[in-house]
């Protein structure tokens, strides 16, 4: 359990940041027949796309996935990192739209349902769009607008980073472009300055202005929240001079509870006309490091003289805030934030919605029968951009424990079955169980780090068992992880593997854009 955590509590006045604990980065928010609906980036994880529901803004409620069928997206062959790109959800007269980018995989995209459970339909294309991050915008005119991040004006780089702003009017019943496009922002708040990676656009009318809130500086350390302003919705828009309205890179690092990168923010209005922005931003445990991805925090907004602040932006953000004038909500948080066990016994006929697989399952290998999970070892292994048999979760703390039984009669030294910290297929921590060359059923803890000299796999640590059942835990504390193993249910955990380098499984180390996922993963062929 995070010590973090253990210091701070939700009551009827407070509520605990992150909201959305562990992996679940580039939150797009939107409010409809008095609930409210939050949706985030996953990249090559499938189901795509969690969609939250909430009364009251802190206790959410998982609905289902907005990308849940095969014909709505294949990630088969692509990185871990790409994939489901930043996706804004919005509501408008009985239907939700969510407009997202499938990064390699066809570019942009609208889909829609009338109840944000599901079902919704198949992909829309959006031609023509050299870029990611769309937003989709209705005007009280009728009209609707499209707003994406892209390269400069005519391909011209004026320095590393360099990207723009652009929109255009979209026929929503025709589904076509009407026009041109429209260049919004070049480059950023202040071309002097070099800005880079302005990105995540989101358009906001409030008091005949039209607002445009973007991310800049890039998703890491020197990550921000920036606005824009105008009284024509194609500009020109004018720089807030207070700019930015939320960031941490200035801070000391060795602050108490620190976190970092915000930005890539959306806002939306409550019944009272307050205002309030979800963000993401990490909770590293030293020296930039984090394993637990970008994650989702909430922030109340203020209007000053005609523009919107995220009030304490450039503050130390709080991990305990007073909640939002709304009702508390009648169900508490779903394992979403702050200390929690969980437990799944495999009693239901279908996955919880917590479980995640990687890439697109182009058929079913896993079947819940009896209280239990069965997946089936195929040729498919941890190492290759496939579909391979993981079934995992987040990881939601800094500290924690994963524990599973498992039951796995290898038949040759090419199996292997166990639990895996992931983060992708270069950088991992496994604990098995395999047939080693000796013939001999044994448990293993292989490590992988591609920025090693030696890529390889490589075993850390093995113990020969005699037994069928197999209890395997994974320990983690902040940058350091163990690995632990018991042959009966009474028994106590035995410790195979101490003091893991987590750092491997890092977004500084591993790179990419996602979090350490916890799996339950078996292969034919994983040696």
């Amino acid at each position: 359990m995070d010590v973090q955590f253990n210091a701070v509590s939700q009551t009827d006045s407070t509520f605990i940041n992150p909201i959305l604990s562990g992996f679940y980065p580039d939150p797009s928010i939107c409010a409809a027949n008095g609930k409210f609906y939050l949706i985030t980036s996953t990249f090559s994880y499938f189901p795509g796309i969690p969609i939250f529901e909430s009364t009251d803004l802190v206790n959410w409620k998982q609905l289902g996935h907005v990308i849940n069928r095969k014909e709505q997206a294949d990630f088969s062959g692509l990185n871990v990192s790409e994939g489901m790109f930043a996706p804004t959800i919005r509501f408008h007269k009985g239907t939700f739209y969510v407009i997202c980018t499938n990064i390699s995989a066809g570019g942009n995209f609208i889909v829609t349902a009338t109840n944000p459970s599901g079902p919704w339909s198949d992909p829309t294309w959006i031609p023509n769009i050299n870029g990611i991050d769309p937003d989709i915008f209705f005007d009280d005119d009728g009209k609707v607008y499209i707003t994406h991040n892209g390269p400069p004006p005519n391909n011209i780089t004026v320095h590393d980073g360099h990207r723009a702003i652009y929109m255009f009017e979209y026929d929503i019943e025709n589904k076509t472009i009407v026009g041109d496009s429209k260049l919004l922002i070049n480059g950023g708040t202040d071309m002097a300055k070099k800005p880079v990676w302005i990105e995540a656009p989101h358009i906001i009318k409030k008091d005949g202005f039209y607002y445009l809130i973007c991310a800049e500086g890039g998703t890491g350390y020197n990550h921000s929240e920036v606005v824009f302003r105008s009284k024509n919705v194609f500009g020109p828009y004018e720089s807030y001079k207070n700019n930015p309205i939320l960031t941490q890179r200035h801070l000391q690092s060795n602050r108490t509870n620190e976190v970092t990168t915000t930005g890539h923010a959306d806002f939306v209005k409550l019944p009272n006309g307050d205002w309030w922005s979800v963000f993401l931003g990490c909770r590293p445990y030293g020296d930039d490091l984090y394993n637990t991805g970008r994650e989702t925090f909430l922030m109340p907004v203020a209007w000053e003289n005609g523009w919107p602040t995220i009030v304490g932006g450039n503050n130390p953000i709080p991990l305990e805030h007073k909640k939002p004038q709304l009702p508390i909500s009648k169900v508490l948080n779903e394992y979403t934030t702050g200390n929690f066990t969980t437990h799944d016994d495999f009693n239901g006929n279908t996955l919880d919605l917590k479980w995640n697989f990687i890439r697109t399952p182009l058929e079913k290998w896993h079947e819940l029968h009896g209280g239990k999970l069965h997946i089936q070892p195929r040729k498919e292994s941890i190492h290759t951009k496939t579909n391979y048999s993981f079934i995992g979760r987040r990881q939601q703390h800094l500290q924690f424990e994963a524990s599973t039984k498992l039951t796995f009669n290898p038949t040759d030294t090419f199996q292997a079955a166990g639990l895996v910290a992931f983060q992708n297929e270069s950088h991992y921590i496994f604990i098995g169980k395999r047939l080693n060359k000796h013939g001999k059923i044994e448990v293993f803890v292989e490590l992988t780090n591609s920025t090693t000299n030696d890529s390889k796999p490589s075993i850390i640590a093995n113990k020969e068992i005699e037994t069928s059942d197999l209890f395997i835990k994974i320990k983690g504390d902040k940058r350091f992880y163990s690995a632990y193993y018991k042959t009966s249910e009474k028994a106590s955990w035995i410790l195979l593997a101490n003091q893991i380098d987590g750092s491997i499984l890092s977004t500084k180390t591993a790179k990419g854009f996602v979090g350490t996922y916890l799996a339950m993963y078996t292969s034919s062929n994983h040696f």
